[in-house]
């Protein structure tokens, strides 16, 4: 590498320790700014494509390797053979809809190695009525959004990178436009079996909006890791999720946090353990993938806060649970997986990646 093109990867790699610092400086003192679900718009920015992703139950990979699929999500583990990869992944949506991903590894010679995905997320068609309830015409919903992702290795073990996504939404006749970025950083120890990420994602605001209300993005702060046992086939993930929000839970009507006996009046209330262990989880996702041989990997994750928000009266279910299947070769990747986000339906993940 020449003293130019040092210059070039070292001042853009200064930009990402700034913007860390400042992001998650400002974000963690400032909590008036956290979203949580259900509160923001344009939510399709915390979605994933990946199988891989989706069968461990994680919203990005904090993982050392040159799977495509690390890199889309997790720009800090960007590496230079991920370049040459494509990949496509397709999701079924719920009723008619699908969400899809065209994305290829490119290394350019002066700045590194950057990830280009496009996302497009097709919701089917709906019936339009009016006041009076008189069909009147039928309308598509689609979210279209472009990613562009750069990394860059400090040294063997600490890594930065970021994503630009630019997204737009059409449904009927309302348009939406935002931009937003992802800001991470990564530590890989020696041996590549432990990895950590800090992320802060979906920075940014809308340009365009849908009826002239802006509305916040999806932002999260979130902490992720990954530890290859030593001897042993498994894998295990952690991350912690939200943490610029304490506090995520609600008023479930189903599961009420206090019960007032209708026969003697007497009121238990749950109490303080209780309600702290139960918000500390929904903050926790878990996952563990196993290598059954050299070529075939399983893999399994839990959400603990997608179930307790789907829980309804039934004490267990699949919701929250996601389960996949991996085929690694030299050159070619299969995923799918399987995750299960409430009651009734599932999306199965198809990922499918091929080096060049």
């Amino acid at each position: 590498m020449n003293n130019g093109e040092s210059r070039i990867k070292n001042g853009l790699a200064r930009i990402v320790c700034v913007s860390l610092i400042l992001h998650f400086s400002f974000f963690t003192f400032n909590s008036s700014q956290a979203q949580i679900a259900g509160l923001n718009t344009l939510t399709v920015l915390d979605m994933s494509n990946a199988g891989r992703t989706a069968g461990l139950g994680m919203d990005y990979l904090p993982l050392y390797g040159t799977d495509l699929s690390i890199g889309i999500d997790n720009p800090s583990l960007i590496r230079r053979e991920m370049a040459g990869t494509g990949m496509l992944s397709y999701v079924s949506l719920f009723g008619s809809g699908g969400r899809g991903l065209l994305s290829y590894g490119y290394n350019s010679k002066n700045l590194g190695t950057f990830v280009f995905s496009f996302h497009f997320n097709n919701y089917g068609r709906f019936t339009e009525y009016d006041e009076e309830e008189n069909e009147i015409g039928r309308f598509s919903a689609s979210d279209y959004a472009l990613s562009i992702g750069w990394g860059i290795w400090l040294d063997s073990s600490f890594s930065v990178g970021v994503n630009f996504k630019p997204i737009l939404s059409q449904y009927a006749e309302y348009t939406a436009f935002a931009a937003a970025f992802d800001v991470a950083g990564s530590y890989t120890n020696s041996n590549r079996r432990f990895t950590a990420t800090l992320m802060a994602r979906n920075i940014g605001a809308q340009i365009m909006t849908f009826d002239g209300s802006s509305e916040s993005l999806p932002f999260e702060l979130s902490a992720a890791l990954s530890y290859k046992l030593v001897g042993a086939p498994f894998r295990f993930f952690f991350a912690a999720t939200e943490l610029q929000k304490w506090n995520l839970r609600y008023e479930d009507p189903f599961n009420p946090t206090t019960i007032v006996d209708p026969f003697t009046g007497e009121t238990t209330t749950e109490s303080w353990f209780e309600g702290t262990l139960d918000n500390l989880l929904r903050h926790t996702l878990v996952g563990v993938e196993i290598n059954i041989g050299r070529p075939l990997f399983v893999r399994v994750g839990y959400s603990y806060r997608q179930n307790a928000e789907v829980r309804g009266v039934d004490a267990f279910n699949l919701s929250g649970f996601s389960f996949g299947v991996g085929l690694r070769t030299k050159r070619l990747e299969f995923s799918y997986a399987h995750r299960d986000y409430h009651l009734s339906q599932a999306p199965n993940y198809l990922t499918l990646s091929y080096r060049f």
